[in-house]
């Protein structure tokens, strides 16, 4: 009931959003990220810092509504929010549509903890209510572009780590009806360091 209930409401606010979001230009989010991007997210948005994410493969409607939520302030992050203050729409929908069309390069989860992790990925933990991730994220960890919802396999394990603790915290409140934070604060530390090392190694 709480993961249908958490997945019906999630969908339906984030669609009631609307898009509102025009394809961009790949060519020019190229240009664009050769230049200001690729030091901290790596060339094709595969960044090597486990810290920065990969974009890679990312779908633009949800890389848009971050650089959109940085620039807002909305979301924070010492090197995020300057680097996206000068951006315009028509430059962040370019940045979007490069980095999804780019390949994800793969990762390696740690074997030790990703058993329980992919136990929390596919059922959650019943017993405090933490729902499935995959009944947003999907059961390849792919996410759901018209949503918002991220993909989250093969993503870095820190990163992964210091988002979750970063919503279960509060430091991060850019989800739209509190959605991540409802979810985290559920989350003991082991169990994020599990799910992030599980999706580590979640590679297509």
């Amino acid at each position: 009931m709480t993961k249908t209930w958490l997945i019906s409401v999630s969908v339906a606010a984030a669609l009631a959003g609307g898009l509102a979001q025009a394809a961009g230009d790949p060519k020019a989010g190229e240009a664009k990220a050769g230049t200001v991007c690729v030091a901290c997210h790596g060339p094709q948005g595969n960044s090597i810092v486990p810290n920065w994410p990969k974009l890679a493969g990312q779908h633009p409607e949800y890389i848009y509504k971050q650089l959109m939520d940085f620039k807002a302030g909305n979301r924070a992050n010492a090197q995020m929010t300057p680097m996206a203050a000068p951006l315009t729409e028509d430059e962040m929908r370019n940045l979007a549509a490069y980095y999804a069309a780019q390949t994800q390069t793969g990762g390696a989860a740690d074997p030790a903890v990703a058993a329980l992790g992919e136990k929390l990925f596919r059922s959650g933990n019943p017993s405090t209510g933490l729902p499935a991730c995959s009944g947003c994220h999907g059961p390849a960890g792919m996410g759901v572009g018209a949503a918002k919802f991220p993909r989250i396999s093969g993503q870095h394990a820190d990163y992964t780590k210091l988002s979750l603790t970063g919503f279960r915290d509060g430091a991060r409140a850019n989800d739209p009806n509190s959605m991540m934070r409802g979810v985290a604060a559920r989350m003991t530390d082991q169990e994020i360091a599990a799910v992030a090392q599980y999706l580590q190694g979640l590679s297509l």
